[in-house]
């Protein structure tokens, strides 16, 4: 039989779509089903390499560790990934498809439906529990005429759907009942249920407003759920973190470290500034950071705000040499070599390692009309863009020559990700690489062999990587943490039990779990997947 289905839809862009999807794949798992997310269409910067080498949304990966299956690009499609205010790179089944703009996309929505209406299918076929999420918003009646990722979307799956509202924007309301009624009489239909979500304070105090509500649109309410801040990753740059500073340790793995060991650490020993570029992508690289007692992660877009952090990192990002014009026009290159100057540790992943380099060469305009670019000068490396992108899971070790100074102590650690980049870098005289191979990686915890990843560059206190994921090797993680606090004069804390990153995911997820639980009406939602 195929899979049963039920989707979730909002009133707009970042009112918690994802999180929810998440967290009711986990319910359907811990009560003994095989689920499975699927989003036909997302837009975002924040991509994932699954272990046959596709790209997929990084929202759909977390959907799948939550549901407890390897994710896959039949769960995500089609990802699009906006290059410029005006175009975007398609990403179709994992695979480059090209770049468009917005009306050329829409143009080609019919085609892309079928495909897909048959990944959706071949997907239903292996499991009990398709939960499925839409994006933006149904409401978006300019383009109703060829949607494939809302209504359209339901229609395909027969799909019921609950809508959701987000209160912490003020409006939910208004929000709520104006969705459903720019919705035609056939998607009011598909409607079962709303969820308001972000709320703060005594639930009690809407009681009033959801009688109305479901007198008005006819549709059960069917929870309200509080803000929470839980240690999942974002799917995008509309994520809240970039609204201002990471506190300390804030995170709830941070905080349940520290209550359940006493251990007394000051606010911020180590500061930690990334400079938030125009394009960022795979910011979710940093999550891992923020985990950490004593660990202050900082987005910042100006150099004023920069001050005298221990580690400074440049991003991924999907236009290199945009976003590195952009970091100069903030003022960002003299303050970096300030820093470098002073011995800050300073590292670039993927496209900021490509910034770091002396130059960078396109010669068939992958990136921009420019054939040649000076780099920051901080790193010897020389990268040349091709249109081939470089997509894979890699692994390696800290080389044993580079276990000095701030990778003190970590020769022949292990670390393992994915590298996603249209570029090849090469290293010039000086360089050298701080990460080596292994005669046999072995596996990803996604269950495929890893390729050997490129071993970057270091020169000194500048460090260069293509590895995303890098900081989810705690190890590696820790040991560099306790580096810039010996090079501080700061002890290290004792008494904090080391978990895994993906450990502390799996807490995240069930965390996520009890909260649908208790604020949602979970028998409800299976009498709408019953229909």
């Amino acid at each position: 039989m195929p899979a049963k289905c039920i989707m979730v839809q909002g009133t707009a862009s970042s009112v918690g779509k994802s999180l929810i999807v998440a967290g009711l794949c986990r319910i359907f798992r811990q009560d003994g089903y095989r689920v499975a997310p699927f989003k036909s269409q997302n837009m975002a910067l924040n991509s994932f390499i699954t272990a046959d080498g596709k790209e997929m949304g990084r929202a759909q990966v977390v959907q799948a560790e939550a549901a407890g299956v390897l994710p896959s690009v039949e769960m995500n499609p089609i990802l699009i990934k906006p290059t410029t205010d005006k175009k975007a790179q398609v990403i179709v089944n994992g695979e480059v498809y090209g770049n468009f703009s917005a009306v050329e996309y829409h143009n080609l929505k019919p085609a892309l439906a079928e495909l897909v209406r048959g990944t959706y299918q071949k997907l239903a076929e292996q499991y009990d529990v398709i939960v499925i999420e839409g994006a933006g918003s149904p409401a978006e009646i300019n383009l109703r005429d060829k949607d494939l990722v809302n209504m359209g979307m339901a229609e395909m799956a027969d799909a019921p759907v609950v809508l959701v509202g987000d209160i912490d924007k003020g409006g939910v309301f208004a929000s709520l009942a104006g969705t459903m009624l720019l919705l035609k009489e056939e998607e009011k239909a598909r409607v079962k249920g709303v969820i308001i979500n972000k709320f703060r304070g005594d639930a009690a105090l809407l009681e009033p407003g959801l009688k109305m509500l479901e007198e008005i649109i006819r549709v059960p309410a069917l929870g309200v759920l509080p803000y929470a801040r839980l240690k999942i990753d974002d799917e995008d740059s509309v994520t809240e973190k970039f609204a201002g500073s990471a506190k300390a340790g804030g995170s709830a793995t941070g905080a349940s470290i520290r209550e359940a060991t006493g251990a007394s650490i000051r606010a911020a020993d180590i500061d930690i500034a990334v400079l938030r570029l125009p394009h960022i992508s795979n910011f979710t690289d940093f999550n891992p950071l923020e985990a950490l007692p004593g660990v202050q992660l900082r987005y910042i877009t100006d150099a004023e705000e920069l001050g005298r952090p221990d580690m400074v990192i440049l991003p991924g990002t999907k236009n290199t040499l945009e976003d590195l014009a952009a970091l100069r026009q903030a003022g960002f290159e003299e303050a970096l070599k300030r820093l470098s100057d002073r011995g800050t540790l300073v590292m670039g992943i993927c496209g900021g390692y490509q910034m770091l380099g002396m130059e960078m060469e396109d010669p068939l305009h992958v990136e921009s009309d420019l054939e040649r670019i000076s780099g920051l000068g901080l790193l010897p490396v020389r990268t040349v863009f091709q249109p081939q992108k470089v997509k894979l899971q890699a692994a390696g070790i800290v080389a044993e020559s580079e276990s000095r100074g701030i990778l003190e102590g970590l020769e022949g650690c292990r670390v393992e990700g994915y590298e996603i980049h249209m570029g090849k870098t090469q290293l010039l005289s000086g360089g050298s690489p701080w990460l080596a191979g292994l005669p046999d990686p072995g596996e990803s915890e996604y269950g495929q062999g890893l390729a050997v990843t490129d071993g970057g560059c270091r020169s000194e206190n500048i460090l260069g990587t293509y590895l995303h994921g890098i900081f989810d090797n705690t190890p590696f993680t820790l040991g560099l943490i306790q580096n810039l606090r010996r090079q501080k004069g700061l002890e290290t804390p004792t008494g904090i039990p080391v978990i895994s990153h993906r450990e502390s995911k799996e807490i995240e997820y069930d965390k996520l779990a009890d909260m649908l639980r208790e604020n949602m009406d979970i028998a409800a939602i299976y009498r709408i997947l019953e229909g």
